[in-house]
């Protein structure tokens, strides 16, 4: 808040001006007692009055100037481009060196945690990449014979793949925006990226998907939204027992997930982005994390898209992404 103001100065001297007043009515009631004529006194009060404003105009100008400095400083932390104003008095030099010693402190600091969160990064992409060699061979050991049980073990092996990619992603969405490569894509293209990735669990599963394909384009990121449009398939697969799923999309654009699934409680749904949330089906399925739609959340802020939901128990979800944004133009 901007606290620079004339009377707040006042306010923070009025001590300086009591003391005035005080000894001036001292003077007054000297002359008073003695008998003396009260012309000096009054003389001498508005001469002092006439400097006092002088000292008072020079001191809120001064003031005022270190404020600035300050709100300067204050507004470019933690970096603190913008030095603080030089201390007046021994009092001041100490609350300059402790902002001093507390920014250096505070710049440390954030160091040393956007280290370790890029080691973090760093070890967990390895990790990823390193896991998938083993998942890989599971995959191709599995491929050799069609039978039920290597069928179920293969859905899941998709799912540990699954889990660890959504690791890497949770470290990546707290990175800035040197991840995206925003720009216009056909949505068709990405869609049926997502879909091919998840079509063997809608096998396995016996599970209908309808997807008539788009024309449409939207600006975005095509990782990100494709990681979305998975967890939200990942979704639907996950909660659908029996009966179909469809992907549509509508102008705006606007991509919509249906599934006939077992639905959301009307208790739970305002809340089915939080992290860590899982409601009533979460306690029904003992695997859930939370994550997952919480991701998906993250991402569309991300990517300035906007994400909701609608369902109702028994009678499945559906969800929405809107990807519409407004035309930039040139000034």
């Amino acid at each position: 808040m901007e606290q620079a103001g004339f009377f707040h100065y006042l306010r923070a001297k009025w001590r300086v001006a009591a003391a005035l007043a005080l000894f001036t009515a001292i003077f007054a009631g000297v002359f008073f007692l003695y008998g003396l004529d009260e012309e000096p006194v009054l003389y001498a009060a508005g001469l002092c009055a006439l400097a006092g404003a002088g000292l008072i105009g020079a001191g809120y100008w001064r003031y005022r100037r270190e404020h600035m400095l300050r709100r300067a400083a204050l507004a470019s932390l933690p970096e603190r481009a913008e030095p603080l104003p030089e201390a007046a008095a021994p009092g001041e030099e100490d609350f300059r060196a402790m902002a001093e010693k507390m920014s250096g402190a505070y710049r440390a600091a954030v160091s040393g945690s956007a280290r370790e969160r890029a080691e973090n990064l760093d070890w967990f992409t390895a990790w990823v990449h390193q896991i998938k060699t083993p998942i890989a061979v599971m995959h191709m050991t599995l491929q050799g014979e069609d039978t039920p049980e290597h069928r179920a073990l293969e859905g899941e092996l998709f799912r540990v793949r699954q889990y660890a990619d959504m690791a890497l992603n949770y470290l990546r969405l707290g990175e800035g925006s040197g991840d995206l490569l925003i720009r216009m894509y056909p949505l068709d293209d990405i869609i049926r990226q997502a879909v091919r990735k998840y079509a063997p669990q809608f096998v396995m599963k016996r599970l209908t998907l309808r997807y008539d394909g788009t024309g449409e384009r939207a600006l975005t990121d095509e990782k990100w939204l494709g990681f979305i449009l998975e967890q939200l398939l990942d979704n639907a697969v996950k909660y659908t027992a029996a009966g179909s799923v469809t992907v549509a999309v509508s102008p705006g654009p606007v991509v919509r997930i249906t599934d006939t699934g077992i639905g959301v409680a009307a208790d739970d749904l305002p809340r089915i982005f939080e992290k860590g949330f899982t409601g009533y089906n979460g306690r029904t399925d003992r695997s859930a994390t939370g994550l997952g739609l919480y991701l998906c959340r993250r991402a569309a802020e991300k990517l300035h898209h906007r994400l909701w939901a609608e369902s109702a128990p028994g009678e499945g979800s559906t969800f929405y992404l809107d990807l519409h944004s407004d035309p930039l133009e040139v000034e």
